[in-house]
């Protein structure tokens, strides 16, 4: 039987055009009704506080995987250095994805992603979630983005498409070493399950243009992410990531460098742990004056791969049971699609 894709999961849950399509941002000169969050700022938020209890975890350190192990479990994030991949290279990518995001409205929406699509141009999945659109056009990329490159540039897409794939080989490589550290913290005397999982990816180029009145609209509405890491680039140094931290409320979270990587956990991952990694609650807030743009890079199982928690045995607890049952990566991903935040409780054990 042929494996399934990342790309074809999502073609049994299609959704309208009006919620993929992006409104025209070079047209723009106030926030539309459409578009209008009444309540952003009602939770107390830290602007001042530089990345309040965010581990640094450098990947030449010797004690790396406890490291990891930890920042997965109090916060299920962390930003990663020496990572091998060079600022320059983050340089090319951020140029090229700003090139796409420059085109004008026509252009672009030759390559919007289709109703059950997965890749192309669009507004986040998550939208038809939520009554207000968002400050935000993206570009999903799976593998080679050659056919819609060819769409935007007939003459001129040959640079696009090495950057990205490049790009996507090495978040590749980078979150596999991630996941040997993180596996061998969640259960380090079982090498077996190195080898249990084939692995997915997908590249999102995130555009968040200037807002004329950022204090009520969102680039991205809060939730979290689906497969077992992201890795994220915010490009320039500049900060439109929040996460929620308990007893802190909304928590801003920049770059340490310029080459610093945000890692967080996913859906999948929290799965994994048996809950003991949160999967992150994150938005992103827009800017008046800057257009932000940042590189999302997800990585995780094959959508036919079964996700069973690991659970150990602990002492003087005995044996810990296992908090959500084993799932389909292909069902969970048609459960968040329908349910978004709620799908936890639907697959508890």
């Amino acid at each position: 039987m042929a494996t399934s894709t990342l790309e074809e999961s999502f073609k049994e849950n299609p959704q309208s055009l009006q919620h993929i399509l992006p409104i025209d941002f070079h047209l723009i000169q106030e926030v539309p009704n459409s578009h209008l969050w009444p309540h952003i700022n009602n939770s107390p938020i830290n602007h001042d506080e530089k990345n309040p209890n965010v581990p640094i975890i450098d990947l030449l350190a010797p004690n790396d995987v406890e490291l990891i192990g930890h920042a997965c479990k109090t916060l299920g994030m962390f930003q990663v250095v020496n990572h091998g991949v060079p600022l320059e290279f983050f340089d090319e990518v951020e140029s090229q994805a700003r090139r796409l995001f420059a085109l004008p409205a026509e252009q672009k929406v030759k390559v919007v992603r289709s109703t059950s699509g997965a890749t192309g141009y669009g507004t986040a999945r998550i939208t038809p979630f939520f009554s207000k659109f968002m400050w935000h056009e993206g570009f999903t990329i799976m593998d080679s983005p050659l056919d819609h490159a060819k769409e935007l540039w007939p003459h001129d897409y040959q640079e696009f498409c090495d950057v990205m794939e490049n790009y996507q080989k090495k978040m590749k490589a980078l979150s596999f070493q991630l996941w040997l550290l993180i596996l061998n913290y969640l259960q380090p005397s079982q090498e077996h399950l190195i080898n249990s999982f084939e692995f997915t990816q997908a590249l999102q180029l995130n555009s968040y243009p200037c807002c004329p009145n950022p204090n009520h609209a969102l680039g991205l509405a809060p939730h979290t992410d689906s497969l077992f890491l992201t890795i994220l680039h915010q490009t320039n140094n500049t900060k439109g990531l929040q996460i929620l931290i308990k007893d802190q409320g909304w928590t801003s979270i920049a770059p340490i460098s310029n080459d610093a990587l945000i890692v967080n956990v996913g859906d999948l991952l929290h799965i994994l742990s048996n809950g003991e990694f949160p999967s992150v609650y994150h938005r992103v807030l827009v800017d008046q004056t800057k257009h932000r743009v940042s590189l999302a890079y997800f990585f995780g199982p094959q959508v036919d791969s079964t996700i069973v928690p690991l659970i150990s045995f602990e002492k003087n607890v005995g044996v810990v049971v296992p908090k959500y049952r084993k799932v389909k990566v292909k069902e969970y991903l048609s459960l968040k699609a329908k349910h978004l935040e709620k799908v936890f409780s639907l697959i508890r054990s």
